[in-house]
């Protein structure tokens, strides 16, 4: 039986536009995402560089941006938080029936730009309907490592057989199941988070 629910935060609460970067860097004559942005960007998203060092890591590549036009490309993926998501999650928290948890891998700059995007009041009622919330950048850990999952379990003394994990990408829910997580692999599109007890 599910006691306790781990979500995802992007794209499963806000919406994102994951290709809007590379389009963004596509027109500032960058034709590919090489592998080392991948590799800076696992790095600012586990708290390994700061936001300062992340920019100058990117700057030689993209000369024509400035630092404040270099945090926008990478916050703009973010677009907005439906509010009936905020309604359905704050319902479910008053129900007590369950404990829940958000787990995102996401970086300093994308946090502050959400409560922009929300506005202090609602990221607040966001933020209190869980028990715990944890920020990639700030564990320094993100999915799809094993040792992610691993940590909140222990944090939080959760049988992994009770826990139900949420997530977009297949690849963090592949990951949970092979720890005997329960998951749901949520299609972007087709599904949404409000019908989470349809599932249950």
């Amino acid at each position: 039986m599910i006691k306790n629910i781990i979500f995802d935060f992007g794209d499963i609460f806000i919406n994102l536009d994951k290709q809007v970067v590379f389009k963004a860097l596509k027109n500032t004559n960058v034709q590919e995402f090489l592998p080392k942005y991948h590799s800076i960007n696992e790095d600012f998203e586990v708290g390994n560089i700061s936001s300062m060092e992340f920019v100058a890591l990117l700057r030689p590549d993209f000369p024509d941006l400035t630092k404040e036009e270099i945090i926008n490309v990478w916050n703009s993926m973010l677009l907005d938080f439906p509010d009936h998501r905020l309604r359905f999650l704050e319902g479910l928290a008053k129900e007590k029936k369950y404990r829940l948890f958000l787990l995102s891998n996401t970086n300093a700059f994308h946090i502050p730009h959400v409560r922009q995007i929300m506005g202090a009041e609602n990221y607040g009622r966001f933020k209190n309907s869980f028990e715990q919330f944890y920020l990639s950048h700030e564990i320094k850990l993100r999915k799809p490592n094993d040792e992610i999952f691993q940590f909140v379990l222990e944090q939080n003394n959760l049988s992994p057989e009770d826990t139900l994990f949420i997530d977009d990408t297949k690849e963090n829910t592949d990951a949970a199941k092979k720890l005997g997580i329960k998951t749901w692999n949520l299609l972007v599109g087709k599904e949404d988070v409000v019908q989470l007890k349809e599932r249950l």
